[in-house]
């Protein structure tokens, strides 16, 4: 699936001669107060690998250059602060390879992408967009990237006016083409990068050898595009042909479809009766078709509205009422995240038309989250709360003892202790896209079992923090004097139908150092829907020479069963799968024991000297 979506985003680029799109965004989403979340992956580095070679292959297969960003260690800003505020990663070095470069490795040795886009970051103290051992060592003669380096926003001015480890501008664009740099982005004229360029080549502090190299690296992606013989687009006319056409939007309801997640589920709500009298259908979300997209999202394309999906989706017979019950966000925000008021007024009114309306209905549709104004670039929160009122009309609604449902449209991992403890039936929906609001409705009403799994752990509190996966022994163990355990975590989903696993294999049992483990396991449907599982393999090394993660992914698939048929997957796991970052920080595999866990079976094998 994200293959065609590489694949369909760059022919829509291509149309509109973009040769360059800069994706996959590769950082990871392990501090959900971070406002980039929501473009991101998830918090595993092996499911955020997979998904960013898919990325990098669906987009150059296509005609277009992958720049995977941002490179590297920037989505861990100390307390999750954005804005300008991206600084003072904190991450051991060995977490930094095994965690944070790890997909970004992936998405140059085995997808072959030809561009990245460098971090405005700094990490131990050096900046990252002068650094050569990024840069350089690591990038091109470790892992052998043979593409352009870009620099994000005002990332060479940085290096003098943020981290203060150059003299002035004019030196900060010396240590950048020194470091690797080989295009600059910002929001000013070239010739602002290229004048003191010029003046530092003239002054031998640049090397004309260091100019070519740079310039060299850009030739060479441009001959791999062959833009030398085509560089313009042959037929511009004819690109609203391509923008949305009918094929494309069929996979953006797709992956909209595939990208529900349902939390909760009690006695069964779930799904809906098409043919209810009454549904009320409420919350700052329901009617806002902008609010199925996140940052960055297209702002011409036709939206369908969680409300709309549902108007059409029920039968003719159907009252859907509609009640907008609060904004997304109340009038004193931020400060209400720490000196929260009652709603009172015209807030407490509508709350209330929201709780008559609910007496009336057979059920509650409730829409809550975000929107871009709480999560995106810059928009990182001290709190994971729903804001404004939204929880209170979530309580007046439940008051009614109408069965209640909400959706979530959000960016980020939320603490919704109090919805996940007293509504019966929760779906996460994200930010779905142009058709989310089709999807949505297709779930709810059952012509769509839901089958996506968390790419990301939900806390109960932001003091939780952090609190992802993976994670090393003891780290999240219970105390006295703290809330344990995690709202919803990794690799949680729910289905309408049920799933038993049965006849775990592995073979061999005994293995040496370079090769490869088999593991099997049948999974049958017991349920009497057809759905899909995401069937995930996890792996633990009992004992290493350094502190190992409790368990690490190393292995899913998304598979479609009907009713009572039964499908064998198999998996491979390759030394690669096995190793670990050793103790003077050189990748090994190490003899021992080891476990895999696929659903809730075990079995273990040995790697032999």
């Amino acid at each position: 699936l994200v293959r065609w979506i590489g694949a369909v985003t760059a022919r829509e680029a291509r149309a509109l001669g973009y040769t360059n799109v800069y994706a996959p965004i590769l950082d990871m989403a392990r501090d959900p107060r971070w406002g980039r979340v929501e473009e991101n992956y998830g918090e595993s580095p092996y499911h955020s690998s997979r998904l960013g070679v898919a990325m990098v292959k669906g987009l150059q297969e296509n005609g277009v250059v992958s720049t995977p960003k941002h490179y590297c260690v920037y989505g861990i800003p100390e307390g999750g602060r954005d804005g300008r505020a991206r600084t003072a990663p904190h991450a051991t070095p060995r977490e930094v390879f095994e965690v944070y470069l790890a997909p970004f490795r992936a998405a140059f040795t085995e997808g072959g992408a030809l561009g990245t886009m460098v971090s405005y970051n700094d990490y131990d103290g050096m900046p990252v967009e002068a650094s050569t051992f990024f840069l350089v060592d690591l990038l091109r003669q470790r892992w052998g990237f043979r593409g352009y380096t870009v620099s994000d926003s005002d990332a060479v001015r940085f290096i003098w006016s943020k981290h203060h480890v150059a003299a002035d501008y004019k030196d900060a664009v010396r240590l950048s083409i020194l470091g690797g740099l080989n295009v600059r982005t910002t929001f000013t004229k070239p010739e602002d990068y290229i004048l003191p360029a010029r003046e530092l080549v003239r002054e031998g502090k640049i090397p004309m050898k260091v100019v070519d190299e740079r310039v060299r690296d850009v030739l060479r992606v441009k001959y791999w595009l062959g833009l030398f013989d085509h560089p313009y687009v042959a037929h511009p006319e004819k690109s609203d042909q391509v923008l949305h056409c009918e094929a494309h939007r069929k996979l953006a309801y797709r992956a909209a479809l595939e990208s529900m997640v349902l939390l909760k589920n009690q006695g069964g709500l779930l799904p809906l009766k098409k043919d209810l009298k009454t549904i009320l259908v409420a919350g700052p979300n329901a009617d806002a078709k902008s609010r199925v997209l996140g940052g960055y999202g297209p702002k011409d394309a036709k939206m369908i509205s969680v409300l709309q999906g549902i108007r059409e989706k029920v039968s003719k017979g159907t009252e859907v009422i509609y009640v907008k019950g609060c904004d997304i966000k109340d009038k004193r925000y931020p400060l209400s995240e720490i000196l929260p008021e009652p709603p009172k007024g015209k807030d407490a009114a509508r709350i209330e038309e929201a709780r008559k309306a609910a007496e009336k209905a057979d059920v509650a549709i409730l829409v809550l989250g975000e929107n871009t104004s709480l999560v995106g670039e810059s928009r990182s929160r001290t709190s994971l709360d729903l804001t404004g009122y939204q929880r209170e009309l979530a309580k007046a609604v439940v008051s009614t003892g109408t069965p209640t449902v909400v959706v979530l449209l959000n960016g980020r991992a939320l603490t919704i202790n109090w919805i996940a403890r007293h509504v019966p039936a929760i779906l996460e929906a994200w930010f779905p896209g142009e058709e989310g609001g089709r999807a949505v409705a297709d779930v709810l009403f059952g012509d769509y079992n839901p089958g996506g799994r968390l790419a990301v752990t939900f806390p109960k509190t932001v003091g939780q923090i952090p609190y992802c996966f993976p994670h090393k022994p003891a780290s999240h163990s219970p105390g006295r004097n703290r809330v344990s355990g995690a709202l919803f975590p990794f690799g949680h989903g729910l289905s309408y139908t049920t799933f038993k696993y049965s006849n775990l294999r592995v073979d061999p049992k005994v293995q040496g150092v370079g090769g490869n483990i088999h593991v099997s396991v049948d999974v049958k449907n017991t349920g009497s829907r057809k759905g899909d599982e995401v069937v995930q393999l996890y792996l633990s090394d009992l004992q290493a020479s350094v502190v190992p993660y409790v368990k690490v992914l190393r292995g899913f698939r998304r598979i479609t069963l009907d009713p009572g048929r039964t499908k064998t997957v198999r998996f491979t796991l390759t030394p690669d799968d096995l190793r670990i970052m050793g103790p003077h920080m050189e990748w090994i595999v190490e003899p021992g024991d080891f476990r895999v866990q696929v659903g809730p079976l075990k079995a273990e094998f040995t790697i032999a000297p």
